[in-house]
């Protein structure tokens, strides 16, 4: 394959234009240092303003209708409030400004969203903002990467793919890691790519600082994609093999700084000083790394998991692995769109361009290298989110995006510029599977938009066809016939040569308008799953994007139930993050002041509970098991008198409050801005506070009042009784309950003290025995 053609002027041996060169020599100027020649074809005119309203349309995608998810996910959130009142909670990213326990990740991601809270005040804009902008840095560091060897139309529809891809609608609009670690990883594939360009070692030492800053992110999912890209380096970088090994080594070290300084802080500080690290079970963070964030989400052997255990159906709770994982009913949505074509394009490209290994085309070796780095990203995530038995929720998919999109965008390129029967078949089977994939998706929503599936076929196979008569070129052209007797060429009728000019003129037509349509079918679906994403507020730790559909997994234990959402999972959040349709009893049960906009047909708000409750069902069985599902994955809504029971003497304590799990606690602290303590941490299966930790907090005056368990805190012993546990899965029958610390808190409490009831709200003062 050529190289692909540019706008410059054709150039001597000497880089002179060719018709200097002819016309003789010219004085030579110094020559400057030797760079490597600049990769990039010329930009037309077009490609600035085009960039800059992609960038304008995916901010006003994502800033749409922003404050409607409120604050979002409150576990963060909280822990983001708590770090813009206290910079020790900034430093260490705890859940509340007293410092008494870690979020269950290292504090990165919390680090923009504090500095915002602390310029602007806390509200959802504060928060969510940052998380927005992340998306818009993201799809322009795509372009940028994307366009640098492939060109502007390339890297327009890398990041255009990547702004409308559900998943990425999603994220970049919530409080979740995801979104940082989106745009670091981003961010280090450029640098890495920049590097096999021209060798140099900055630019594998930036991609090493952006692997150290995923990782103090969301921990080892950051070096996923690390070793495929390190090996890409060294096979294809324009340097001697030395030299690529010894800045292979230079980035790792920049890596270890960038990652390490803060965990070496940690584990140096002594414990008594600093608060529990939120996810362990010693107070560890490597433990933490290595364990709960670590190997336990590859085989699923995680202490103090919602859903861990590990092997069931080779998915622990978390669904059925395999390579089909990906594709399955409550995944697909998200995130496998185009990945069907990611695949396709990727194969060709690398089959296509590997014929430059013997060849003096370094242009094409060059291009092969950039579809290995993004192509090895995207099959070692691919691969390890496929066959993870630890917990994987569906947003994680976030990762894949870029990915995808990248190759999406190249493959396209590369294939429209080879135009021939090789481009024009491989772009018609993308754009026919495609449009099969699609409708195929859209089936699984059958009463949503019913009339999109037909609409999405009746353009992509036509399109295809299309495209497939149009770049077709015959192997051997005919010859143009000689001028008829007398008649000079060009002179009145046309020339049998004029003919076939004319032929291609229209092919080349038809080939646009072929791709147009092939376009538009292929994004149809990914829009329409993102636009409704937009206009759905979220809130809760486990969010989908798109609509419901039919025969999802819907989360911890496997339970299939109409709309595939279980109930309080992602859809008819209130500004508080209330959930709709949670488990009877459980916070966010209840319905919200901004909740009850109509979800459709299939079940997206008010969802029906499992048969006879949180006890029923597949899901059901193992929920009753453990308490149910009560505070664990959203909030409860806080009512104004309870709100104003919470902040009575908050000054005179530690801890206005204290409740079983963060999620419990981070209501109570976003509605008062005052620190409440989340006993046991996200789960309510960390051991912190104990027991004697705990009676001596309250012997010290430092804790004013326990919250109960239930719905708005309510619900108390009538709660235990009727779920099997008290305050979520760190209740009685969780994981931090039977014989747990949670467990053994609130046995005490509920002997010792009052019980103080605002509404349908329970607490116990514990400023106030019993007798």
């Amino acid at each position: 394959m050529n190289p692909p053609p540019t706008d410059t002027p054709a150039t001597s041996q000497r880089g002179a234009p060719a018709s200097v060169a002819a016309a003789g020599p010219v004085p030579q100027a110094a020559a400057p240092p030797s760079r490597p020649a600049d990769p990039r074809p010329a930009d037309p005119r077009w490609a600035r303003p085009a960039l800059l309203a992609l960038l304008l349309v995916t901010a006003v995608l994502y800033l749409w209708s922003l404050s409607a998810s409120g604050y979002a996910n409150q576990f963060y959130s909280a822990a983001v409030q708590a770090g813009s009142e206290s910079w020790k909670a900034f430093f260490f990213g705890s859940s509340d400004a007293a410092n008494s326990i870690t979020v269950d990740k290292p504090p990165a991601a919390l680090w923009p969203m504090a500095l915002s809270v602390r310029l602007f005040g806390l509200s959802s804009w504060a928060i969510l903002v940052p998380e927005a902008l992340m998306g818009v840095a993201t799809v322009g560091v795509l372009y940028a990467a994307v366009r640098r060897r492939f060109g502007a139309g390339a890297g327009l529809l890398a990041g255009g793919a990547l702004a409308v891809t559900p998943v990425a609608a999603l994220m970049f609009r919530f409080n979740n890691p995801d979104a940082l670690l989106c745009l670091l990883m981003v961010c280090a594939v450029a640098a890495v790519l920049r590097a096999l360009a021209d060798g140099r070692t900055k630019w594998l030492v930036l991609a090493g600082v952006c692997f150290g800053l995923g990782f103090l992110t969301k921990t080892l999912q950051a070096w996923l994609i690390l070793p495929a890209l390190a090996v890409v380096y060294a096979c294809c970088a324009p340097v001697a093999l030395r030299r690529r090994f010894g800045q292979l080594l230079l980035a790792g070290l920049a890596m270890v700084v960038s990652g390490g300084w803060w965990v070496a802080i940690v584990e140096l500080w002594p414990a008594s000083s600093r608060p529990y690290i939120g996810g362990s079970q010693h107070n560890s963070f490597l433990e933490l790394t290595f364990g709960y964030n670590g190997l336990g989400r590859i085989n699923g052997n995680e202490t103090g998991s919602v859903g861990g255990g590990g092997g069931r159906r080779g998915g622990g709770g978390w669904g059925e692995t395999g390579l089909t994982r990906l594709f399955s009913s409550d995944m697909g949505g998200q995130i496998s769109w185009l990945l069907p074509a990611a695949l396709i394009l990727l194969v060709v490209a690398v089959v296509v361009l590997w014929r430059a290994r013997r060849a003096v085309a370094a242009e094409q070796a060059a291009q092969r290298a950039e579809f290995l780095v993004w192509g090895g990203a995207l099959l070692m995530t691919f691969t390890t989110f496929s066959f993870m038995s630890g917990i994987f929720h569906q947003y994680y998919n976030i990762a894949l995006a870029p990915y995808i999109a990248a190759l999406v965008g190249m493959g396209t390129t590369l294939m429209w510029r080879r135009a021939g029967r090789l481009g024009a078949s491989v772009l018609a089977v993308t754009v026919a599977v495609t449009a099969a994939w699609s409708y195929v998706l859209l089936n699984r929503s059958p009463e949503w938009l019913p009339w999109l599936r037909w609409t999405v076929l009746a353009l992509g196979l036509p399109a295809a066809l299309g495209l497939l008569l149009s770049l077709w070129k015959p192997a051997r052209e005919q010859a143009p016939a000689p001028a008829q007797d007398g008649a000079p060429a060009g002179d009145g009728a046309p020339t049998a040569a004029q003919g076939p000019a004319r032929s291609r003129v229209a092919g080349r037509r038809l080939a646009v308008l072929a791709a147009g349509v092939g376009l538009a079918s292929s994004l149809a679906g990914p829009v329409a799953y993102a636009l409704d994403t937009v206009n759905t507020p979220k809130g809760g730790s486990i969010i989908t994007a798109g609509p419901a559909v039919q025969g999802g997994m819907g989360g911890p234990g496997g339970g299939r139930f109409p709309g595939g959402r279980m109930p309080g999972m992602g859809r008819g959040h209130t500004n508080g993050g209330t959930a709709a349709g949670a488990f009877p009893g459980a916070p966010g049960g209840g319905r919200g002041p901004n909740q009850g906009r109509p979800q459709g047909k299939g079940g997206r708000a008010g969802l029906p509970a499992f048969p006879g409750g949180p006890g029923g069902g597949a899901f059901g069985k193992r929920a009753g098991r453990m308490g149910g599902m009560g505070g664990l994955l959203s909030g409860s809504k806080v009512s104004a008198e309870a709100e104003a029971l919470v902040e009575k003497d908050a000054a005179d304590y530690t801890w206005a409050a204290a409740a079983i799990g963060s999620q419990n606690a981070a209501s109570y602290q976003l509605a008062t801005q005052k620190p409440v303590m989340p006993i046991g941490g996200f789960n309510g299966s960390d051991p912190s506070p104990t027991l004697a930790q705990f009676k001596k907090y309250v012997a010290d005056g430092r804790i004013h009042y326990f919250i109960a368990g239930g719905r708005d805190g309510a619900g108390g012993k009538e709660r235990t009784a009727r779920a099997g546990g008290f305050g979520g899965f760190g209740g009685r029958g969780g994981p931090g309950g039977g014989n747990g610390g949670s467990s053994k808190i609130t046995s005490w409490v509920e002997k010792n003290f009052t019980k103080v009831t605002v509404g349908s709200a329970t607490f116990y003062d514990l400023a106030a025995r019993k007798g």
